[in-house]
């Protein structure tokens, strides 16, 4: 089969996030099965127009503020030209709306859908350009199947009115021979919490600062590690510090896979604080590593977490069952352990050649349906 993706982001991008990393792994797996794939995308300072990484071609056009808009311009000719079989479409900012200008059979792949959430991220304008080019979604890619990275998505589409039979889930996996536990390697000699992912303004990292202030009340040699970059983290860092526990609270910045790992492995407890997900995978990464998570209740991030077995969830934005729940595991040996060994079960249970697979289904339903 020869397929076309559609992605705003390559994984190589610096804004590139989980779903760069859930599409690229599916891409790969294609490849090592005899399949070839090509993935359209937007450039970035430095990028090469064209080229091909672990065996799938490359093409870059245009930026972040303007792929949108110039990439029917190239996708006509790519498609034509290209003699593909399917095209997987990833709908992770504004929809490309690829029914109106091509013919070619789609599996839209949607991680989550913003809806009012972006207010909380960028400008009242931005945010409302963003917020009205979901709305023509359901109407634009009637008759198309999608597929959503959690239940949680998946209702959310069928909530706008695509009919159940057309919507999919297929979970994000793990590369479990990097995320592994470790029992030779020990926990940070001080009680430690880990916040690990994109910096971004609607992930609510203040309210982890805002908790550990109430944990360092009880506990007060804890730590916590903000590990991740983007456009979030200076404002956080000012957050921080006028908060008066500076001191307490590290940035490490970004940091390569190898201590990404080492972070899950030594922290005590990993915290996904964000109002809406479409999943949660650095829940399932700390889990497999061996760790216990915490997660605001929330959609995606309420699937990735197996609650009272891998972790614990807490209403968004109460600080203080947040701070509650933290408390319990950097002081309840036990307890965290039971969780750990729940996690390391509820990790085993995701990995990418099963996602691959079931994935690699809906893209033969797809080519059956002709649309």
């Amino acid at each position: 089969m020869k397929i076309l993706a559609l992605n705003w982001q390559d994984l190589t991008n610096p804004f590139a996030g989980g779903a760069e990393v859930q599409l690229e792994e599916l891409l790969v797996r294609f490849i090592d099965k005899g399949h070839e794939a090509t993935l359209f995308c937007s450039s970035y300072n430095g990028a090469r127009s064209e080229e091909t990484i672990n065996g799938i071609k490359i093409i870059r056009r245009g930026g972040r503020r303007n792929f949108n808009w110039i990439a029917p311009l190239y996708l006509r000719k790519i498609v034509r030209e290209g003699g593909f079989d399917v095209l997987i479409e990833g709908i992770n900012k504004i929809p490309f709306f690829t029914p109106c200008y091509l013919k070619i059979p789609t599996l839209v792949m949607i991680p989550h859908l913003f809806s009012t959430t972006v207010f909380h991220e960028v400008n009242f304008a931005l945010a409302s350009y963003v917020y009205l080019a979901e709305k023509p979604l359901t109407w634009i890619y009637r008759g198309r199947r999608f597929n959503a990275a959690s239940e949680s998505t998946r209702d959310d589409i069928i909530a706008r009115g695509v009919p159940a039979e057309n919507v999919s889930v297929v979970h994000c996996g793990i590369d479990h021979s990097l995320y592994s536990f470790d029992p030779k390697v020990r926990k940070f000699e001080n009680p430690t919490i880990l916040y690990l992912g994109r910096i971004k303004k609607y992930k609510s990292i203040d309210h982890l600062i805002l908790a550990f202030q109430k944990v360092l009340e009880k506990i007060p040699n804890a730590e916590l590690h903000i590990v991740g970059k983007g456009d979030y983290l200076e404002p956080l860092k000012q957050f921080a510090g006028k908060s008066k526990i500076r001191d307490r609270v590290h940035f490490p910045g970004f940091v390569t896979a190898e201590q990404k790992v080492d972070y899950f492995r030594r922290s005590h407890v990993a915290v996904y604080p964000s109002m809406k997900e479409g999943w949660g995978l650095t829940n399932i990464e700390a889990n497999a590593c061996g760790t216990a998570a915490v997660a605001a209740n929330v959609p995606g991030l309420r699937n990735s977490i197996d609650n009272n077995n891998s972790g614990y969830l807490y209403e968004y934005g109460n600080i203080d069952e947040l701070a509650a729940k933290l408390i319990r595991l950097l002081t309840d040996i036990e307890e965290r352990s039971r969780l750990e060994k729940g996690g390391l079960v509820w990790a085993s249970k995701f990995d990418w050649d099963t996602a691959a697979a079931e994935f690699f289904k809906e893209l033969e339903t797809v080519v059956a349906r002709g649309k």
